[in-house]
């Protein structure tokens, strides 16, 4: 999954067609009496998130009261073989046209790219719509990082949907959001995991680093110099890991960031020193399913930890790099603090708290006492509060 470019000419086209539409969307009339719904996420590449388990919930309940639409990348096929009942084609006239009528549309990264591309220069035409943000996680690692492109969509957004109290503070807060636009309803997507449901042993370990955008366009010799590379790899080769994998039979799957593509060559060389580890490109696997099958969790700072914060299961944090970090990104959690899992900052120390958990059976997160602090919800009923707010 990348960011779209566009040419010149893509622009223009794409130009011509958000104003017919518009003009289009002014001469029809909506003979049905259900409201139009629009759902994307994941720039329209993957079907799953938030955005996919809500659009699944509404389906299921709301499907005789909502006109419901998913919107996907038309370079796709997933929307074909999950027989996606009213797929749309993002940046089509039809997907436009939609857009002008619709009475709600409901985002998880950018209404831009997971419901109408480049909508951002005439969001100014749609007065009628209520426009949603969902999320695709749980702020808190990572401080936002607003383009100029982002400030009309964010201004124009009706509502922003918080896990909690606690989220709710941040957006508040820290992106300014008015408090009227907020709303608690808890993460869609927790509505698929059972909370509080660790493992008796851990038999399956997930591996995720996010990305670090200072590295967006560094050369290839530059970026295996890298501390990122260097951290990464020292741990993912480690002898003791690997031979400790090995015995306990542990199967270890390893999920590269979407930006990391073009460098992936250098992480899948370990997959032929042992057979327990595997390395998966994002578009290759659903993080969805292996969120729900995962034992434990290893990572530097990615929002996924909070999923595993809420099943209460072990979880290993790499701040390898976090004076850099800070200073580049910044947190909006005190990763000194109130970090929810083992804090390892060397490889040495990954090791320390693999052993504790595989070897002596520490299979839950002591750390989950805690996650009331930071998650209102553990009922299963995140969807519902949502769509209760949204159209009751």
């Amino acid at each position: 999954m990348e960011l779209k470019k566009r040419g010149k000419f893509e622009d223009i086209s794409t130009s011509l067609k958000i104003l017919f539409a518009f003009v289009l969307s002014k001469l029809t009339l909506n003979r049905s009496t259900k409201k139009i719904v629009l759902i994307g996420g994941n720039l329209g590449e993957k079907y799953e998130d938030n955005a996919s388990v809500f659009h699944r919930y509404l389906m299921k309940d709301y499907k005789g009261e909502l006109d419901i639409h998913w919107m996907y990348d038309s370079s796709t096929t997933y929307a074909r073989k999950l027989n996606i009942p009213n797929a749309v084609k993002l940046g089509t006239l039809k997907n436009y046209l939609l857009f002008f009528l619709a009475d709600h549309t409901i985002h998880g990264h950018s209404l831009s790219f997971d419901i109408a591309p480049s909508i951002d220069k005439y969001i100014f035409l749609n007065h009628k719509t209520t426009m949603t943000h969902i999320s695709h996680g749980i702020e808190g690692f990572k401080k936002i990082l607003i383009q100029d492109e982002d400030i009309p969509l964010l201004s124009r957004c009706n509502y922003f949907n918080c896990v909690s109290e606690y989220e709710k503070d941040i957006k508040l807060k820290e992106w300014g959001i008015p408090e009227e636009k907020l709303l608690v309803t808890g993460m869609a997507r927790f509505d698929n995991y059972e909370p509080d449901s660790p493992a008796s042993c851990v038999e399956n370990i997930l591996i995720m680093f996010t990305w670090r955008e200072w590295l967006f366009d560094i050369s290839e010799d530059d970026f295996l110099k890298s501390d990122y590379f260097k951290r990464t790899i020292e741990v993912l080769s480690d002898n003791h890991l690997q031979d400790l994998f090995n015995k306990q039979q542990i199967k270890v799957k390893v999920v590269l960031h979407p930006f990391m593509k073009k460098f992936e060559q250098y992480f899948t060389e370990i997959q032929n020193k042992t057979a327990q580890i595997s390395f998966y490109s994002f578009d290759e696997i659903s993080i969805e399913e292996e969120i729900g099958q995962t034992d434990m969790f290893l990572t530097d700072y990615s929002s996924i930890a909070w999923d595993f914060l809420y099943m209460n299961k072990p979880i290993i944090f790499f701040t390898f790099d976090q004076t850099e970090y800070l200073k580049m990104r910044g947190s909006y959690i005190d990763l000194d603090k109130d970090i929810f899992g083992y804090k390892a900052n060397t490889t040495e120390e990954v090791k320390k708290y693999m052993d504790l958990i595989l070897l002596d059976g520490h299979t839950s997160n002591p750390f989950f006492k805690e996650a009331s602090r930071y998650l209102d919800y553990f009922d299963k009923k995140n969807c519902e509060r949502l769509a209760t707010q949204l159209f009751k």
